[in-house]
């Protein structure tokens, strides 16, 4: 192991209120793709750019091109929990995590074991009836037409943020107050350029910032402890000894 990762695993040892606040790299380590690598899906050709494609004046308008995108890249089936996932749901359940504030829309923190976990986002785990609010889940959207329909005959939303969609004001408030509390945050997977969500890490104020990236992020200098490699590597050994 690096040196930088024995110092994370010390730091973890010592700390009793952590925070982890991921993005797409968490879950590119399930076979997940992300949006913004060379390989991404904002760099894959479609009929309209990604970026069109998933807001919401786009779903208003055109909610077949929509599903057809969401169906084949986002609504994914027997997808597995990385590394990552595995501990930081050990490290909640050995009661050193205080929560998990993800970008993510996937829900493999919760298949993990992760129970306090709030998704800026949305999940794809979670779909509405935009006319009776109806709950449906995604095995019942997969499960449907291509345009998935409630039986009162409106059309079904997945409850991911759209662009032109603000974020849950409640998501937000939670994710504040666990970061302002937290004594050690760790930053993973992300690249930490999608905002508002990315400036949400300003809110903390404890002992130590570690981000864990396997590229550089605009906020390197700020943090105490930097480490350009898997996400899962890094937290599994972490994680090892609890």
């Amino acid at each position: 192991m690096t040196e930088e990762m024995k110092t994370l695993k010390q730091w973890v040892e010592e700390s009793e209120h952590i925070v982890f606040f991921g993005g797409a790299g968490v879950s590119t380590e399930s076979g997940i793709p992300d949006f913004r690598s060379v390989d991404g899906l904002y760099n894959q050709k479609y009929d309209y750019p990604p970026e069109t494609i998933l807001s919401r004046s786009f779903f208003n308008r055109n909610p077949e091109a929509f599903f057809r995108f969401y169906r084949d890249k986002l609504l994914l089936k027997g997808v597995r929990p990385s590394r990552a996932h595995i501990a930081l749901a050990k490290l909640e359940k050995a009661g050193k995590l205080d929560a998990v504030v993800t970008q993510n829309i996937d829900g493999l923190h919760q298949d993990a074991g992760s129970e306090a976990v709030y998704e800026l986002h949305g999940s794809t785990r979670r779909n509405y009836c935009m006319r009776c609010r109806r709950f449906y889940t995604d095995d019942d959207i997969r499960g449907m037409d291509l345009i998935p329909k409630c039986s009162c005959g409106g059309i079904i939303k997945p409850d991911v943020v759209l662009y032109e969609e603000s974020l849950d004001g409640d998501v937000i408030e939670k994710s504040v107050r666990a970061i302002e509390n937290a004594d050690l945050l760790i930053v993973g997977g992300t690249s930490l350029t999608v905002y508002p969500a990315a400036g949400l890490i300003r809110y903390f104020r404890g002992k130590r910032l570690v981000i864990i990236n396997k590229s550089e992020t605009s906020y390197d200098e700020e943090a105490d402890l930097a480490i350009y490699d898997s996400v899962g590597e890094a937290l599994e050994y972490a994680v090892s000894d609890l």
